[in-house]
């Protein structure tokens, strides 16, 4: 797996370096214009953060640093939507209107992202969704000028599926819509992947709660009697609950952990439960190809920190958008939806490609081990096995 991502993504990504190499920026036309919007202001503004750096850092690996394509300048504009759905379809509608971007990107909500996919469609402009995940952004609510780098939650589920082959479970997520469109992916997962665990419980905890303590125990009770393995999934964004949860013990009824990826802060506080498994969109030691050594070495050099996986997201937006504009210079969004269906690029995740029926990134994800011996601050997971994408039957429901 490992082998065929890198021999496909080098040309891609040599190709892609081509493009900044045209001395002279701005001597073959005007710049070109992107729109970032991003939840920059409250509980999601690290996501933000994290995009934002990852975009820039990609468009400037991709032209070697000139930020120009074919010699024309790339000129980013960054909004913020605070992850308000109101305010980020007034900044895309006007970054189409009064800026008059070639091609948009956003956003950190996903309730921000569904606002804003009818003014594309009403601009007939492109939208690149990253990194908001809800499975309507490609489903019913998707429209032809809809493209998304990110994950869905869907992929999330899928790739966890893959490894719940029997047994029990019973989930704890968060109560909105995030957590419910989880929950509904997880089980229509295990569906799909031949699973034969049985969901036992789904246990919806209040968005802002800090005491786990009685959803807990409704897990536990749920699960101690019946089949094994006992696995209580946690499907949580921001802080995580593991920690309490691993505090109650739920070993002494013979139920594992099995948390989602999140981003390194978070991470960090898992040490104490070493040999715990999950899946993950993206850890910065597991892909080996030449655009993540370059952001890992990079992001450690600026940052003092590896990048985390929604700068891996911000990368596979940027190499798209520039992929894209290297196909359709004028920014006409009909001829740029159709040069897109099919497009590969490659990110740091290796190369990946929108798949034309609801123009979702098909890509792999990882299955994870919580280290015991972490060598550093940052040294946290170990790679169980790479999931390939065709391991992840994902639907497609954009009732195109």
């Amino acid at each position: 797996m490992r082998h065929s991502i890198r021999s496909f993504a080098l040309p891609l990504l040599l190709a892609a370096c081509a493009l900044g190499a045209a001395p002279h920026a701005g001597a073959q036309g005007k710049d070109f214009k992107v729109a970032l919007i991003a939840g920059k202001t409250g509980a999601l503004e690290t996501y933000a953060r994290e995009t934002e750096s990852g975009f820039m850092l990609g468009l400037e690996y991709l032209t070697r640093g000139r930020m120009t394509i074919n010699g024309r300048a790339i000129k980013v504009i960054v909004k913020d939507d605070q992850s308000k759905p109101d305010l980020g379809r007034t900044l895309l509608a006007e970054a189409y209107g009064d800026d008059r971007v070639d091609i948009a990107v956003g956003t950190t909500s996903s309730a921000s992202a569904l606002a804003m996919l009818p003014v594309a469609k009403e601009y007939k402009k492109i939208l690149i969704i990253e990194p908001a995940v809800a499975d309507a952004i490609t489903g019913d609510k998707w429209n032809k000028y809809i493209f998304r780098t990110a994950r869905s939650s869907m992929q999330d589920a899928l790739a966890a599926a893959s490894t719940l082959k029997s047994g029990s479970v019973g989930f704890l997520t968060q109560d909105y819509a995030f957590g419910r469109d989880a929950i509904k992916a997880g089980k229509e997962a295990l569906i799909a992947t031949g699973s034969k665990a049985s969901v036992v419980h789904e246990e919806y905890a209040p968005l802002a709660t800090t005491d786990f303590t009685a959803s807990a125990q409704r897990l536990f009770d749920a699960l101690k009697d019946k089949p094994q393995p006992r696995v209580l999934a946690i499907v949580w964004a921001g802080p995580s609950p593991m920690n309490k949860i691993a505090a109650m013990k739920p070993e002494r009824y013979g139920i594992a952990l099995a948390p989602g990826g999140n981003i390194l802060p978070v991470m960090q506080t898992w040490k104490a439960h070493a040999g715990t498994e999950g899946t993950i969109y993206y850890y910065y030691g597991f892909p080996r190809n030449p655009m993540n050594d370059w952001l890992v070495a990079e992001h450690t050099k600026r940052y003092k920190t590896p990048p985390d996986m929604f700068t891996a997201g911000g990368m596979a937006a940027a190499s798209a958008v520039v992929t894209a504009l290297s196909k359709v210079p004028d920014g006409d969004g009909d001829k740029m939806a159709a040069a897109m269906e099919g497009m590969h690029f490659g990110t740091p995740k290796g190369a990946m490609v929108f798949r034309k029926e609801d123009h979702q990134a098909i890509q792999p994800m990882y299955h994870f081990r919580i280290k015991k011996d972490q060598k550093n601050e940052w040294d946290l997971l170990e790679l169980v096995r790479d999931i390939p994408a065709d391991e992840m039957p994902l639907p497609v429901r954009n009732k195109r």
